[in-house]
């Protein structure tokens, strides 16, 4: 693990608190303004670093309709490494391992590794976040990577699927998204069916001045060392700021909170 220099305050505890107050950050805005495609939730109340992420098909695509759950957890020296994300949804894709592990540049460590074939500008880099992440992996489900393959057999039979028009690869796929379906309807879930409905039109993310990606990196910290513990950001006082925005919400209508329109610009970051 990392080490992160904080005023005097070195290793995991420092890096420790810088993770939970970029993940708050991150997790309430994705709760106040969610995003195309996707929507998370704590896995419990009181963990930060483990998110439950719903995953829904883009539509004209083999996954359109799908709900894909899973699971991301967080290192405690995120943002400076890359969380890992694993669908616990059976899905069948050549960048998705059999246990359901994605394998993709984006949540690969920032290493020069000639032999992996992928450039650092690729991989992971503390600008990065969940929402990036989450839209490189929509993106790859319709657009795999098969030069390096996590499944093998999926990879083959995708690119038969592609080349020779073999229906094994979307008759399984298919299979796979009416399966969801009933996950959908357990949980209480609409899931998108067309663009209008997929493309939520949003502010784009705003950020915390407060939150510099370059304070990380400086040993002067003055206003945050001279917090006691008990002002320091936990888990508790997240836990009820985020109860008081859901009330917020709620007194919301849906005309405020509902709009959708086409996608008109996303950009997605490079990734193999």
């Amino acid at each position: 693990m990392s080490s992160v220099t904080r005023g005097g305050k070195t290793g995991a505890a420092g890096a420790s608190h810088h993770a939970v107050r970029v993940l708050m950050q991150e997790f309430q805005l994705l709760q106040k303004e969610p995003m195309e495609g996707f929507r998370v939730k704590l896995l419990k109340e009181d963990n930060l670093f483990e998110w439950e992420v719903a995953i829904f098909g883009p539509p004209d695509t083999l996954f359109a309709g799908g709900y894909f759950r899973a699971t991301m957890k967080f290192p405690q020296d995120y943002p400076f490494s890359p969380p890992s994300l694993k669908f616990t949804t059976k899905i069948l894709h050549p960048n998705v391992y059999d246990n359901g592990t994605v394998c993709i540049s984006i949540l690969h460590p920032p290493t020069d590794d000639p032999r992996s074939g992928e450039l650092p500008s690729e991989r992971w880099n503390p600008t990065q976040n969940v929402h990036s992440i989450l839209m490189s992996i929509i993106s790859l489900l319709n657009e795999p990577n098969t030069s390096s393959p996590a499944n093998v057999d999926a990879s083959v039979m995708y690119r038969k699927w592609k080349e020779k028009g073999d229906k094994g690869y979307e008759n399984t796929v298919r299979e796979q998204v009416n399966a969801t379906k009933a996950d959908a309807v357990r949980d209480g879930i609409v899931v998108p069916q067309t663009v209008e409905e997929y493309c939520i039109k949003n502010s784009p993310l705003k950020k915390d001045p407060s939150l510099d990606m370059n304070d990380f990196f400086q040993d002067d910290y003055e206003d945050d060392d001279a917090l006691s513990e008990d002002e320091e950001p936990t888990l508790n006082s997240f836990t009820a700021k985020r109860k008081e925005d859901e009330k917020v919400l709620e007194t919301k209508t849906p005309e405020s909170t509902n709009k959708r329109s086409k996608q008109t610009d996303s950009t997605v970051p490079d990734r193999t």
